[in-house]
């Protein structure tokens, strides 16, 4: 088969394969009606701590950071008894229940990011961690070249917290079909060292299985030094992601 032809086809496949898990299922696990008043006044907090610290540093900033500032700014307000028993219950509960089987990365809510270990990446708006994920990315931009760029780096337990509960909002309140996508904080391996790429210029579309119809993911494969943590049918339950790094 003609590599064109063999893009194509493959592309078509991951797309449809993409499609069925969006799909709803008769077994999904949407939010309870006693959770939906603390899920959107934490959505809502989240949203504008990070208006207040700036898109950058809420990537870094801790659960208890996040709490404080919160208090400091009276167009905040403190978080409730009930947004923190909330917000508890999603970190803490097995996501099993949900059809995701990945490992825990962090075992506390308090656990925090030391900025010393971290470099801001000029142009992103995203933190790499020192060391291995920093130079792997470095080896990346050298051997697949300046079209390639990071699309999010090092995301603390608030960062991922606010992206998990963004996305079970834009699925309605399906906690099942959103943890595909975006898993919940304390599992994702972007709090340790992961990070994803994408193709300069293309936008959302880094974060759609077309990634993987790019000469930049072809030359991603390539690499000896990484490798794709999401991949098809994998088995920690998580969508396709062409455009995830594995570090860790």
């Amino acid at each position: 088969m003609l590599r064109r032809a063999f893009l194509g086809a493959m592309g078509a496949s991951l797309l449809s394969t993409f499609a069925f898990a969006d799909e709803h299922n008769s077994e999904d696990i949407w939010l309870r009606e006693d959770q939906k008043i603390p899920f959107f006044s934490v959505v809502k907090k989240l949203d504008q701590i990070e208006s207040t610290v700036g898109y950058a540093k809420f990537n870094l900033i801790s659960f208890d950071e996040a709490i404080k500032i919160a208090r400091n700014y009276p167009k905040i307000e403190p978080f409730t008894s009930a947004e923190l028993a909330y917000i508890e219950e999603v970190f803490y509960e097995d996501p099993i229940k949900y059809g995701f089987y990945g490992k825990r990365t962090c075992f506390s809510l308090s656990e925090s990011i030391n900025e010393k270990d971290v470099i801001k990446i000029p142009h992103s708006g995203h933190y790499l961690y020192r060391g291995h994920s920093q130079e792997s990315f470095g080896h990346i931009l050298k051997d697949v070249g300046n079209s390639i760029i990071l699309t999010s780096g090092i995301r603390g337990i608030v960062k991922q917290l606010s992206l998990h509960l963004e996305k079970i909002k834009s699925e309605n309140g399906n906690i099942t079909l959103a943890t595909r996508s975006l898993v919940p904080p304390g599992y994702s391996y972007h709090t340790i060292g992961d990070f994803d790429v994408g193709k300069r210029g293309w936008g959302h579309e880094n974060f759609t299985p077309n990634f993987a119809r790019t000469s930049e993911f072809w030359s991603l494969q390539k690499l000896p030094y990484i490798s794709m943590r999401y991949t098809l049918g994998n088995q920690d339950g998580v969508r396709f992601e062409p455009w995830h790094v594995k570090i860790v």
